[in-house]
């Protein structure tokens, strides 16, 4: 073997061998970073392991020791919530709004963003403004002009009224993210789709849709979240018991002097059920669809 073999192999294996202070940590430095990654993760259990425990304490001990909580655990508070308050309405009625709200504000957004990105017509850009400054208004601010619409159309502690109140925040949002998913579908398919005899609709229905899902999931979940639980417009909007959503019910276990803390930690486990359930759904899809308009190809 010549010299000049020897003396490349020789470099190549020091170019190949990693420096030692490239990717080596300190002891310290990981210690540190255990130490705040685990403060971190228990800051962010305690408020739900809280909450759980809390709810399985009986009625009036829940100023009692922690350690009593694995002692005489009880689903009596979830037991009165489901049977002896109005919980079970309220939540059939949150879920009626929040499934109204997903599908006709994933509707919307997906036609609206396929149409932005597709086609350019007169007030093209007033439309992509629009959308983009509609996101700039708190709720606070919106509560008093959709309210005075609302009346005017006599959907006030209407469902539908709700719906709409709702669509307000959740279509700009979702419409202006599908608008960027689509803008990574290459445009051959539409062409593909026009070419076989498809109308823009159906190449939109038969050949985008399919292909759209992480986006669609985002905006799914967007939209359910915005109806879910939601206090500020279900408060101002609806005004009768049998039309009051979970946010507005919950509020019956809050008294002037006294909160039954019991009744109030089942009835939130209990919400986040529906929302954990609609997450896991749609998690494996939810980076793809918030990352896909960041880059083009």
């Amino acid at each position: 073997m010549s010299a000049a073999t020897t003396t490349g192999h020789a470099a190549g294996r020091r170019a190949a061998k990693p420096s030692k202070g490239r990717f080596s940590r300190r002891p310290a430095a990981s210690l540190a970073l255990h130490v705040t990654l685990i403060v971190a993760s228990l800051c962010a259990v305690f408020p739900v392991a809280w909450l759980v425990l809390t709810s399985l304490k009986p009625r009036n001990a829940w100023q009692s020791s922690t350690v009593q909580l694995f002692v005489e655990p009880s689903l009596a508070n979830y037991a009165q919530v489901l049977g002896d308050t109005a919980f079970p309405r309220w939540l059939a009625n949150s879920l009626l709004v929040a499934a109204l709200t997903t599908v006709l504000g994933v509707s919307i957004a997906a036609s609206t963003g396929y149409a932005v990105s597709r086609f350019r017509f007169p007030g093209h850009g007033s439309v992509m403004w629009m959308l983009l400054i509609t996101q700039m208004f708190p709720v606070a601010i919106l509560i008093v002009p959709i309210y005075n619409l609302m009346a005017g159309l006599g959907l006030i502690n209407q469902f539908p009224g709700l719906v709409i109140a709702y669509l307000t925040s959740a279509v700009p949002f979702c419409a202006w993210m599908m608008k960027g998913y689509f803008d990574t579908v290459p445009k051959e398919i539409d062409e593909a789709g026009r070419v076989d005899g498809l109308s823009p609709f159906g190449t939109f229905w038969r050949l985008i849709l399919p292909l759209s899902k992480p986006g669609l999931a985002v905006a799914a979940f967007y939209s359910f979240i915005t109806a879910w639980a939601e206090v500020a417009y279900a408060t101002a909007f609806m005004t009768g018991d049998d039309k009051y959503t979970l946010a507005v019910g919950l509020a019956q276990f809050v008294g002037q002097h006294k909160a039954e803390w019991g009744l109030l930690t089942a009835s939130s486990v209990l919400i986040a059920v529906p929302a954990a359930v609609v997450f896991l759904l749609v998690q494996r899809h939810l980076v793809t669809g918030l990352t896909a308009g960041a880059t083009k190809s």
